[in-house]
């Protein structure tokens, strides 16, 4: 029996990691991927291999549609397909490789007043945290649709649902993959094809570590369950959810402690 695959962007560090490390475990083939953090990715990969794991490294910026594209013909061609097959359609419907899962999870935070941000700002924070997730779907669609079958998994925020003051640009573009997930999963629901999103509250990784001690104890008292999330909590439920019934898609899934 084949093993499922499943990639993970962003996937060096907090959320992403804990996700390869779950579907690892859960016998998936794991695409790793970051753009910055290598030498963490490698850690992930040895920690994967030593749980008797399989994984494929995939460094690269998906924030940039080519680099996001190479990455895609590298999965098909581990997977034993023709890209131009896929991309048209001629994929037998009796073969068993492809994407089975695309976890989003690509992302940067900027903290600071809107009128302070600059252009080149704005811009990295939209192209990695909204078009990452465009480009990565635009690929991983025709293998899903060809297999009549597939999981789309967006990793967001709760900053998409209600806004964060001083993190504008961020708030933006979590809002821009909720839409873009509802939208989805109306298009891929006739091809089997599920889409959701995890709007995160506040999770325990680096990207809160700006944050003072007495920053932390205020921002949990606010939070009904007491404390930050953790990025395993997020993973097992990213695991969960690529084994939902079919008839779950769509949805905007808050896990946030009861913050909103």
């Amino acid at each position: 029996m084949k093993k499922k695959k499943v990639l993970i962007t962003g996937s060096s560090r907090g959320i992403g990691r804990a996700c390869a490390l779950a579907f690892a475990k859960a016998g998936y083939h794991v695409f790793i991927n970051c753009n910055n953090s290598v030498d963490q990715l490698k850690e992930t990969e040895k920690e994967i291999i030593s749980l008797g794991g399989s994984c494929t490294m995939l460094p690269g910026d998906v924030s940039d549609p080519d680099t996001a594209r190479f990455m895609f013909r590298k999965i098909a061609s581990f997977c034993g397909h023709d890209c131009e097959d896929i991309s048209s359609g001629k994929t037998p419907p009796t073969c068993s490789g492809g994407l089975d899962v695309l976890i989003n999870n690509a992302g940067l935070s900027h903290f600071g007043l809107l009128s302070d941000m600059s252009d080149e700002e704005w811009r990295n924070i939209l192209e990695t945290n909204l078009s990452s997730v465009f480009y990565c779907c635009r690929e991983a669609i025709p293998y899903m649709v060809s297999q009549k079958k597939g999981k789309i998994i967006n990793i967001s925020s709760i900053w998409g649902i209600s806004g964060a003051s001083c993190e504008a640009a961020y708030s933006a573009a979590k809002s821009g993959v909720n839409g873009l997930t509802q939208a989805l999963a109306k298009e891929l629901a006739p091809s089997n094809v599920q889409v959701n999103a995890i709007a995160c509250g506040v999770i325990d990784t680096e990207m809160n570590a700006r944050l003072s001690g007495e920053d932390r104890r205020a921002l949990a008292d606010e939070i009904p369950a007491g404390r930050f999330g953790t990025s395993e909590e997020i993973a097992r439920f990213a695991l969960s959810l690529a084994d939902a019934p079919g008839y779950l898609t769509g949805q905007i899934i808050t896990m946030d402690g009861g913050y909103l």
